[in-house]
């Protein structure tokens, strides 16, 4: 059934706006459980489902990206017959409100049509989570549904998932609105950027939508058709590990998640590998006096201090004496001797060394930017 369909990862939306990180790589780029990048989660759920052909749409940035996906080996995508394919749209930098997916799809709209596939899956590259496309896919084959989307239920969405957009539905799940998380109810139907189509309606709504509008999007479009009950639209309901990275607050708390020994067991699993490109190092080495409590650690890493309840990245260096406490390190940065760090957030090779301290609170979590010197 997988061959059916080809794959698509969208590119970095609009509305995702995470302070200091972006400024240096697409939202697929970003870190995630220290060793992963958000890509990954996207990428090895098409390559696991079967689906071998994938488009990934990039933006800003994308250097970040072209380097980690390489050409899909590290995800399974090895014989002839699969695709990995970039395609690198960002025409308006200086007006943003016209990147979007739509403009990226009519990019390239000679490419999507040729596609032999009957089916298209479309993910976001900013949402963690593990999902079967190919039982998606089989699903929405015998709903007999025009299209269908993928949801969470939260109980928590007028503090979070402020960014997202959220889906009405009755009870046989046909999707009754599709429109922006407000912050008015607690309870809502979070919609994970990921619709199942026929190749041929897919296209369709992308050249109606940049005819309706030049700054459209595919959910703007798909929320206008919503109120004329043109096509048969169903929600899915995803369970398990979900995360939307959409802002600093958000990167941080779906990172510290993770930390959970029930939230690892139930994305990291042995019957669904989570692929990523891997680096040749040493285990990391924790010396001698030195204290780790409830941490993830990547390989490379050099603790001499203590870390509580944290993320290190590859290759970290935590200093004699050091104190890292709810916080997340990228790869090759150094904690000084005797420096303190509290709900930090601290970007690849930085070094933190004359600073003494750096404390926040888990409701605004500190940034330290990529290779500065503190």
């Amino acid at each position: 059934m997988a061959a059916k369909a080809f794959g698509i990862v969208t590119s970095t939306p609009r509305r995702v706006n995470v302070y200091g990180l972006q400024e240096y790589r697409p939202a697929g780029a970003f870190t995630f459980a220290g060793k992963f990048r958000v890509i990954d989660f996207p990428v090895s759920n098409f390559s696991n489902s079967g689906i071998k052909n994938i488009q990934v749409y990039l933006n800003k940035h994308p250097k970040a990206l072209t380097d980690h996906l390489g050409t899909g080996r590290s995800y399974n995508l090895n014989s002839k017959r699969d695709r990995l394919e970039l395609f690198y749209c960002d025409h308006h930098k200086e007006n943003d409100v016209y990147n979007t997916d739509v403009s990226d799809y009519m990019d390239n709209l000679s490419v999507l049509k040729s596609q032999p596939q009957e089916y298209v899956v479309i993910a976001p590259c900013y949402m963690v989570y593990k999902q079967d496309f190919n039982a998606l896919l089989n699903d929405h084959i015998q709903s007999d549904a025009d299209i269908t989307m993928l949801y969470h239920r939260v109980n928590n969405a007028k503090d979070h998932y402020l960014n997202c957009r959220v889906l009405t539905m009755d009870q046989d799940q046909r999707i009754l609105s599709l429109e922006l998380n407000r912050g008015n109810r607690q309870n809502q139907c979070v919609f994970m950027d990921t619709y199942v189509m026929k190749k041929d309606l897919f296209i369709s709504l992308v050249e109606r939508a940049s005819a309706y509008s030049s700054t459209y999007s595919l959910a703007q479009m798909i929320s206008v058709i919503t109120k004329t009950e043109e096509y048969e639209m169903r929600g899915v309901q995803h369970k398990g590990f979900f995360a939307s990275i959409d802002d600093l607050k958000s990167f941080y708390e779906s990172n510290m998640s993770i930390l959970e020994v029930n939230r690892v067991k139930d994305l990291f699993s042995d019957d669904w590998w989570i692929h990523t490109r891997t680096t040749d190092s040493n285990p990391a080495r924790i010396y001698e006096g030195a204290d780790v409590k409830g941490c993830m650690i990547a390989n490379g890493c050099h603790i001499e201090g203590k870390a509580e309840n944290s993320i290190i990245g590859r290759a970290v260096e935590i200093g004699k004496g050091a104190v890292v406490r709810n916080s997340i390190i990228l790869d090759h940065a150094v904690i000084g001797e005797g420096v303190v760090l509290d709900c930090q957030i601290v970007d690849k090779y930085a070094s933190i060394t004359k600073t003494r301290e750096l404390i926040a609170s888990p409701d605004k979590p500190g940034y330290v930017h990529r290779a500065d010197i503190l």
